[in-house]
């Protein structure tokens, strides 16, 4: 088990010009290349859109954990492609649509590594989201870099004690992952009901009007954001309906497997 994954999830204050862009900017950014991302099956141009997210990454200096991020995808990314070329999808196919998996995964962890959740639940609540649905997001992006940090713990406890997680077949390993689970769910129960209290000692819903210390601003940098997004939109949806994409034919196919007959 590795924290990799969720690296690439967890905010870190930084003084960028990408990390004081408005969330909203941001979101909008992210929701471009997600729009993009699931509007094109070529490789090339999937390769393309999560190219174009890297020097993103670089401005707001976070690279590093972006990297670790990635490489702990990988194997949900082998897993797309795995089963999208068993059940009949072209060799090529399938990569392009594991590159996707990776470009919508980038796009969201630029979007979390470079916005705090404060910022977050400001920006939902400037949309009229209700606050109690605000609040339960945030608090939901607050703890699972904690959770998983609980999780880490608890696997080097368990292996520290001997406990052997890559031995065995399929079922010893999944049973192997028994001891880890019951102490997280244990944990999981203890800050919910720690949460429960606290919210409950500071009168959390009393008051339906709320104001807050903090306000979001819009500036230049977040209307040459959003302006570029639509930009790259509008040039997305002109290259998917008017472009004729160059593509890589390899023979190279799995048989179709059909799917049984429920009826």
């Amino acid at each position: 088990m590795s924290l990799r994954f969720v690296q690439g999830f967890k905010f870190t204050k930084l003084n960028t010009p990408i990390h004081r862009l408005d969330p909203r900017s941001k979101f909008m950014v992210t929701l471009g290349f997600f729009v993009a991302a699931l509007m094109f099956t070529n490789i090339f141009a999937l390769a393309l859109i999560f190219l174009v997210q890297i020097p993103l990454i670089i401005a707001a200096k976070t690279i590093g954990r972006w990297l670790n991020s990635m490489r702990g995808g990988v194997t949900l990314g082998f897993f797309i492609f795995i089963m999208n070329f068993i059940f009949g999808t072209t060799f090529v196919q399938s990569i392009a649509f594991a590159i996707r998996f990776f470009a919508i995964m980038s796009a969201f962890s630029f979007f979390f590594m470079t916005t705090s959740a404060d910022d977050l639940g400001l920006a939902l609540e400037e949309i009229h989201v209700p606050f109690s649905i605000a609040f339960t997001f945030t608090t939901a992006v607050r703890l699972v870099p904690s959770m998983a940090i609980d999780a880490q713990t608890v696997v080097d406890a368990q292996r520290s004690r001997g406990l052997e997680l890559d031995k065995g077949n399929l079922m010893k390993r999944i049973r192997n992952y028994i001891p880890i689970l019951i102490p997280l769910i244990i944990s999981a129960i203890r800050r919910s009901v720690e949460l429960a209290e606290a919210l409950e000692s500071r009168a959390f819903g009393a008051s339906e009007k709320r104001t807050s210390i903090a306000t979001l601003k819009m500036r230049g940098g977040d209307a040459i954001a959003i302006f570029a997004t639509c930009l790259g939109i509008a040039f997305a949806l002109y290259v998917y309906f008017r472009v004729p994409l160059p593509s890589i034919v390899i023979p190279i196919q799995m048989p179709r497997i059909p799917f049984p007959k429920l009826f």
